[in-house]
């Protein structure tokens, strides 16, 4: 079959719309709009096929740490799959690829979590924490241990049971909810936080997961499930007052600690996982995205050893598993980006260089007059757009209009950054420069300054 790889522009838009239902789309309003076709990355840049460049600001989605284009990994790719392209670890079956990548992520992940249960993705991965969770309590005569509580803008994933364990209403308007899911406020200081202190906000938000299993029974609680910044949902950087408190109440209550490391994990910030940030405990710990930098698709859970010794000693079969879970070839791309990670020491790159360059640039944008908050931890940081700053409660009418606004003009400038309701958010590749982060950031100051202009334009702003 002749793919012609040579189509133009014209001609892939045409046959994408008539074929390609995209995610998290607008279809209509994508094909009277045309899909941006990307075709070359190298680094932390891409090219379309009309041959305009792009500063991956978002990493491609949260994953590409070590950036685009190292041949290492399709070398890896490729020498596996000339040995063995393909199969299945059940049966009571393994191959190479997938015993080392479980060695290695149980000597990089934090203490405790020894064993791997291999999926394709962070929402393959949350749906194997929400069956993880209950047949643990099952086993250990507590079959009433069934909900699991999350927060209000997280996100775990777009399965079924992932969606409903993420904080996000359209997607539970659309699907419905799945029952023994509750749900609660996020420590998101910005919008919640009223006249409390930051630190005086992080306990109490923290306490809402105390309200909550009060409200529903402590025999009734499963697990509570929380990123370490809620990326997805604005790049919510909880207060240092938090976790602490989080680590508290699950201990004292019995419930087993979820943290999705999906997004914050290999390094996003600054540490290997944003449990070290956070000195956190985890007794689940869903990854994907860095793992493999987003060369092919691969996650996984981190079990701990209280976990994963109730479900070794006391449990049979556990009825749970995917064709793909412990894919060689992406078994061989993990290994090899993790290397290329440990050898290149893109991690202490991220703490020790770019992530403290990048944060004194950011913090510079809060003085412009359109940014209520400059937040950013590691590498992940999001910029809060607000018509009459300092003034923190008053919000752009249409809320999401002026953060899709900003975000196009950034893309029409050569930076992708996402918009995330009237927020701009970036998560860019690990590996940058202090030089290719002075040119986000003209990128950056320049996205603002078109999108204020819009705005006095449109009378929106004094």
């Amino acid at each position: 079959m002749n793919h012609a790889p040579n189509l133009s522009t014209a001609d892939i838009q045409r046959v994408d719309a008539a074929h390609h239902l995209h995610p998290f789309t607008d279809y209509k309003a994508l094909n009277a709009e045309k899909s941006r076709v990307i075709a070359r990355g190298d680094g932390i840049w891409l090219w379309d096929t009309d041959g305009n460049r792009f500063l991956d600001g978002m990493a491609g989605l949260w994953c590409t740490q070590i950036g685009h284009g190292r041949r290492e990994i399709a070398d890896a790719v490729h020498r596996q799959m000339t040995e063995l392209e393909y199969y299945n670890t059940f049966f009571k079956t393994t191959h190479p690829a997938a015993a080392k990548l479980s060695e290695v992520l149980a000597e990089l992940t934090p203490e405790g979590l020894n064993h791997v249960f291999f999926t394709n993705s962070g929402s393959e991965a949350n749906d194997t924490v929400f069956r993880m969770v209950r047949y643990y309590w099952q086993l250990l005569g507590k079959p009433s241990k069934q909900v699991i509580i999350g927060r209000n803008y997280g996100y775990h994933g777009s399965t079924v049971a992932a969606s409903a364990l993420g904080g996000m209403a359209g997607m539970h308007a659309q699907a419905g909810m799945v029952p023994g899911v509750h749900h609660i406020t996020p420590p998101y200081w910005f919008d919640y936080g009223g006249d409390m202190s930051p630190e005086e906000f992080g306990v109490w938000a923290a306490r809402e997961l105390e309200r909550a299993i009060d409200e529903l029974g402590e025999d009734n609680v499963a697990a509570f499930i929380a990123e370490p910044i809620q990326g997805a949902g604005g790049v919510l950087i909880p207060p240092e007052t938090y976790w602490p408190e989080i680590r508290r109440i699950c201990s004292e209550r019995d419930i087993l600690l979820v943290v999705d490391e999906v997004i914050c994990g290999f390094g996003r910030t600054g540490n290997w996982f944003g449990s070290d940030t956070y000195d956190l405990k985890p007794d689940l710990m869903p990854i994907a995205k860095g793992l493999s930098s987003g060369y092919l698709p691969i996650g996984g859970v981190m079990v701990s050893d209280r976990v994963a010794e109730v479900v070794i000693e006391k449990g049979g079969e556990f009825y749970h598993g995917y064709t793909y879970s412990g894919h060689p070839a992406a078994c061989a791309a993990a290994l090899e980006n993790l290397r290329i990670m440990r050898d290149e020491k893109v991690v202490e790159h991220c703490a020790n260089e770019a992530a403290p360059y990048l944060q004194q640039k950011w913090a510079e944008f809060g003085e412009h007059p359109l940014v209520g908050e400059a937040r950013m931890k590691g590498l992940v940081g999001a910029l809060e757009l607000v018509p009459n700053k300092p003034n923190r409660a008053e919000r752009f009418d249409n809320v999401g209009q002026v953060g899709t606004m900003a975000r196009d003009f950034s893309f029409g400038n050569g930076l992708i950054m996402r918009g995330v309701r009237d927020a701009l958010i970036i998560s860019p590749p690990l590996v940058m420069t202090r030089e290719e982060i002075d040119q986000m950031a003209k990128l950056i100051g320049k996205t603002l300054d078109d999108t204020y202009a819009e705005l006095k334009k449109q009378g929106r702003i004094g």
